[in-house]
């Protein structure tokens, strides 16, 4: 039986329209009546998530969001989508703030990482700095006995340039990002790395290196879409 999907969005507004893009292309359909009903906030002015963990500002941000999923609630959707890895410190409390099932994209992600890759397996998080230093990819991977590998401060650096140039669109190029994920396949033993951050998942990477990519948006379209009552059109790239 098909669901209303809700989508809390606006984190950031071009990761959102991919999401929604990939949720449409990869549900199996038809006609327009195939697709899923999704209720969409883009909620684009909440506050930045790096910064409320990282200057320990929670409530700000809890206090603006839970306007959002109250909507959600009358809305009547039947599960609530998220697509921003850092936004998932909070999946607890957003989840106390309502019945509705809140798709964990972090235990889901790490849940294929351990299916494909098996206890022990090095895996790189490339994420915002709120992310990594919230721990919350770090803690997953630790119930699931991987080992994750912790960056140079400068590549995550670089990593957090590379995902505020995406937000700020000014046309950034995948070289940096290539040649980082290159680097922690080849010479740093990762068996894998995380696209952590819904920013990097709007990129398009090197073909050779994508094979040891684990997208975290695409898991959360998968799971949207399964959620909903709805087929794949075909196996998701996840990695």
């Amino acid at each position: 039986m098909a669901k209303k999907l809700g989508v809390l969005g606006g984190m950031g507004p071009f990761a959102t329209s991919v999401f929604l893009e990939r949720v449409i292309e990869n549900t199996q359909a038809d006609r327009d009546q195939d697709h899923i009903d999704m209720v969409v906030l883009n909620h684009a002015s909440l506050p930045d998530r790096t910064n409320a963990i990282l200057q320990q500002h929670e409530n700000e941000f809890l206090s603006a969001i839970k306007s959002d999923i109250e909507l959600l609630e009358y809305s009547a959707v039947s599960n609530i989508a998220i697509p921003c890895n850092t936004s998932h410190y909070f999946y607890q409390d957003m989840q106390e703030m309502t019945d509705i099932n809140i798709i964990n994209m972090v235990t889901s992600t790490v849940g294929r990482v351990y299916s494909q890759y098996g206890i022990g397996s090095k895996v790189a998080v490339l994420a915002t700095d709120g992310t990594i230093q919230s721990k919350v990819y770090e803690k997953e991977l630790m119930k699931r006995n991987l080992k994750m590998h912790d960056l140079d401060p400068y590549i995550q650096k670089e990593i957090m340039e590379i995902i505020y140039s995406v937000k700020s669109n000014s046309g950034y190029t995948t070289n940096k990002l290539d040649s980082i994920i290159f680097d922690l396949i080849h010479h740093h033993g990762c068996a894998c790395v995380i696209l952590a951050c819904t920013e990097l998942s709007c990129l398009k990477i090197n073909d050779e290196l994508m094979p040891y990519c684990i997208d975290a948006l695409n898991v959360l379209v998968e799971k949207s879409i399964k959620l909903s009552g709805k087929k794949l059109t075909k196996a998701i790239v996840t990695s």
